[in-house]
Order: structure tokens, then sequence, then C-alpha cells
């Protein structure tokens, strides 16, 4: 860990975290994305685990009025049906991997089709979302634009949309930082990040946070919707990218 690294993780944690407060899902792609790049699969599976778990955490209680509790609960069924395969598995990725799911996701979420009926609304979506997001999650460190499909097409607010996947996202990131902090510990390389580090990033998440909660407030729903697509699809050209120039490298 040199000061530059340590530097460019603080300023990359502060605007990730801004980003997420405003669409609750980019900030987490582009910042697994960089850890991926800068550190080792399991380091940046860690790191990325410990400042989402604070971002989303953070951003769940500065917007709990707007928790829909039911749907959360019944996400976490799933949730926990993908750990337990996991388990039974063992699966740890690569960097290669890692990349390319990151930057497949987008294609993938918004070329679901309508006529699914995936609205985390409708009895029994929100644990099939569960599993799903928390099965990409422990692949590709991060499932928040999937996570998006089963809530953009619900009737909800966008204040309830980043409320509730702020906490589905936070019980998430901490089921990583279980599987790859202890139960699947073995299968990894030691991460060898000085705790100062985790201590660092946790108030940057939480700054982030706050600032884009304020961006989120003078946005329309439209803006906000928008906004996502976009960013989501330029971010995941450039990641499919990466991958494949690792992969054949």
């Amino acid at each position: 860990m040199t000061p530059i690294l340590a530097v460019t993780t603080a300023l990359v944690v502060l605007v990730t975290a801004i980003l997420s407060g405003i669409f609750g899902m980019a900030g987490g792609l582009i910042l697994m994305a960089f850890l991926t790049f800068a550190y080792s699969v399991g380091a940046a599976m860690m790191l990325h685990g410990v400042t989402q778990a604070v971002s989303n955490g953070y951003r769940a209680i500065i917007n709990r009025g707007d928790i829909v509790w039911p749907i959360v609960a019944t996400n976490m069924v799933g949730a926990g049906l993908a750990l337990a395969l996991f388990l039974l598995v063992s699966f740890v990725p690569d960097k290669a991997t890692v990349l390319l799911l990151l930057g497949a996701i987008p294609f993938i979420a918004f070329s679901i089709p309508k006529s699914w009926g995936l609205d985390i609304t409708r009895p029994f979506i929100s644990p099939i979302c569960g599993f799903v997001v928390t099965a990409l999650t422990l692949t590709a460190g991060v499932a928040g634009p999937i996570l998006d499909v089963f809530f953009v097409r619900s009737p909800l607010t966008r204040h309830q949309i980043v409320a509730t996947k702020a906490v589905t996202q936070t019980l998430q990131h901490l089921t990583k930082l279980l599987y790859f902090g202890l139960l699947a510990a073995h299968l990894l390389p030691e991460a060898g990040l000085p705790w100062w580090v985790y201590v660092m990033v946790a108030p940057l998440a939480m700054l982030g946070t706050t600032l884009g909660k304020m961006v989120l407030d003078r946005m329309n729903d439209g803006q906000f919707k928008s906004w996502s697509r976009n960013i989501l699809f330029v971010l995941g050209a450039l990641l499919i990218w990466q991958g494949l120039t690792l992969m054949l490298a």
C-alpha cells in the first residue's frame, strides 16, 4: 500500500459514494472495477464489501422513512439460498472473470424483457431477486444494475427505490464479507490490507452518500432513470473491453 495508491483509493471511494448516493448502484460498479485493477481479487472483494456496506447502510439510515421492509425480508430469503449454494461449490473468480461480469451486467439488465414481470413488489419476485443478485455479488463483487431491474419496473418512488435497495445491498455486501473474509478465505491469497485502510474508507463513504442524497433530492424520477441507464451502458462497454484485454494478454 503506497501513499499514492492510498490517496487514489480514498478519492475513488468518495466519488463513487456520491454516485451511489444519487443512483443507488453506479458508484459501486465503478469502485469494484477500480479495486479489481489495483488489488488482488480477495482484497478487492473485502475492501469493496466494507465500503459498500458502510455506504449503503448509511444511505438506508438517512432514507429510513422510505424503506419498504416486507421487500427486504423476502429478498433475504433468496440471498440466504445463494450463499448456501456458493458454500457448496466453493467458487472464487479471477480478475478477468470479475471484469467481464461487471461489464456484462448493465447490458443483461436492460435487455431483460418487461414481459417477464420483474417487479420487486409482486409475489415471489423479491426472493428470486435476492438469489440472483447475491449470486452475482459473490461472483462479480457487485450486482446493482441487475437489482435495479427489479425496482425500476415497480410502482415505487425514487426515494423508496434508493432506500429499500440500500438495505438489501447492505445485507448482500455483509454476506460478501462473510463469504470472502471467513467462509471461503482459504481459497484466496490473504488480502494483506492494513487496518487503517478500512478506517479511512468508512467516513468517506458516508460523506459521499450524504452529498449524493442532496443531488437526488433535486432530481425528478425521469432524470434519475435516464442518467442511470446511460452511465451504465458506457461503463459496461469499457469493463468488457478491459476484461477481454486481460483474458487475452
